[in-house]
């Protein structure tokens, strides 16, 4: 198996956080490893259960359980929304609106992409706030309130800025999908815990975003 697609944030007893590398798919695929495969060998840990997942186009921070109960618990926090989450974005795209909220249900639509309805039977939720990186690019911080597939991806294309390299909602072409899931905080046996994990690569690599997210950390 070639070098792990993953860096090891955090390890006990209970759980490790790793940021994933973009482009790597949580399962196997075929012959093609996941990265369950790559955690299992590189932490050299059978004992893995997932808690929740990424799409293979997002880089950033996952939590992997090292029991079935710590799974369960983790697993209990995430479906109770009770797992505060950050993500960055990129985008080359004026939005319609700097910041607010994405409300509304989500339905499959052609060719494996979603599409947000106006309904709010069961809305996916998302907050978001906004800031000129760069000439022409543009960054967000995505902080969703649900865990629905695609829901971020979707949120930004509502607000006409499509993720740059997110072909599949109309982002401008570029070298990977510059979503980046940058912090997990959540609350374990009694205890906080708050992780963290810049992104970094191609247009990511910018000190602006170190500026930015130095304030984002001082909220």
């Amino acid at each position: 198996m070639s070098a792990p697609p993953f860096t090891l944030v955090h390890a006990d007893a209970r759980f490790y956080v790793v940021a994933k590398a973009a482009g790597v798919g949580f399962h196997r695929e075929g012959d093609t490893p996941g990265l369950m495969d790559y955690l299992r060998e590189g932490l050299a840990d059978t004992a893995l259960w997932p808690v929740h997942r990424l799409d293979l186009v997002t880089s950033g921070l996952i939590v992997v359980a090292r029991s079935a109960a710590v799974a369960a618990a983790l697993g209990a926090a995430f479906a109770a929304h009770e797992v505060e989450k950050t993500y960055l974005a990129l985008s080359d795209r004026k939005p319609k609106k700097k910041q607010g909220w994405v409300r509304g249900d989500m339905v499959k639509a052609r060719g494996g992409a979603w599409r947000l309805t106006h309904t709010l039977d069961s809305p996916a939720v998302t907050r978001f706030d906004s800031v000129s990186l760069a000439p022409g690019v543009r960054l967000f911080m995505l902080y969703p309130q649900t865990g629905r597939t695609h829901q971020l991806r979707v949120a930004l294309k509502s607000v006409s800025a499509p993720i740059l390299g997110d072909a599949l909602y109309g982002g401008s072409p570029a070298d990977r999908v510059y979503l980046h899931a940058y912090r997990l905080a959540f609350r374990l046996g009694g205890e906080a815990f708050d992780f963290t994990c810049p992104p970094a690569g191609g247009l990511f690599d910018t000190p602006a975003l170190a500026g930015v997210l130095a304030q984002e950390a001082a909220r």
